[in-house]
């Protein structure tokens, strides 16, 4: 079992990695087709009319999961634990539209071409379709490892807060070193009053 704390580079990193692969692939045609007209020889074409062939929910909710890896970064306890969690909801619908693009993108375009008068249509799965379904699972198990171990990974510090949401410290000009002073000056804070 890897010390939770040293997980965090790399879950971020497959994290980052699938859900931009799945993001791309999203965009792309998920199916093509096969011209069986010729006998002896079939070639093999991808097309796309418009969103037919494409999953854009797919590509939807990986941006969803981007999103929620960049809050991941830059929260701290709860409200991270809780986008963690939305991204590994998100992830599971990614792969939950990959899982149904896998017939109904190849029904689409196969119905598409039936109904511009195209006969012996053969359909199937592109390389864009095997990149999603392998960025979708990839994308869950790190989403789910981010819920498990961001507790213990490192935040940012307390220093990138709003100035408002820190107490301002208390300095006493006659008692405080000339160190302190600045350094209250430099954080916003007037030592005088």
């Amino acid at each position: 079992m890897p010390e939770p704390r040293r997980t965090f580079a790399p879950v971020l990193l497959l994290g980052l990695a699938a859900g931009t692969l799945t993001a791309v692939a999203g965009t792309k045609s998920w199916a093509e087709v096969t011209d069986s007209d010729a006998p002896g020889s079939s070639s093999s074409w991808t097309m796309s009319f418009g969103d037919v062939g494409q999953m854009p929910l797919a590509g939807a909710l990986s941006l969803v999961v981007l999103a929620s890896w960049g809050v991941v970064l830059v929260t701290r306890g709860r409200v991270r634990r809780v986008v963690a969690l939305l991204g590994a909801v998100a992830a599971v619908g990614v792969l939950a539209a990959v899982v149904v693009g896998y017939s109904a993108t190849q029904d689409d375009v196969a119905d598409a071409l039936r109904q511009v008068g195209a006969t012996s249509i053969e359909t199937a799965p592109t390389g864009w379709y095997w990149a999603a379904a392998v960025g979708s699972v990839l994308s869950v198990l790190a989403t789910l490892l981010a819920v498990r171990y961001v507790p213990y990974w490192p935040a940012m510090g307390s220093r990138y807060d709003a100035p408002g949401a820190r107490p301002a410290p208390t300095v006493d000009p006659d008692e405080a070193a000339d160190g302190e002073l600045w350094r209250a000056i430099d954080e916003g804070h007037d030592p005088t009053t």
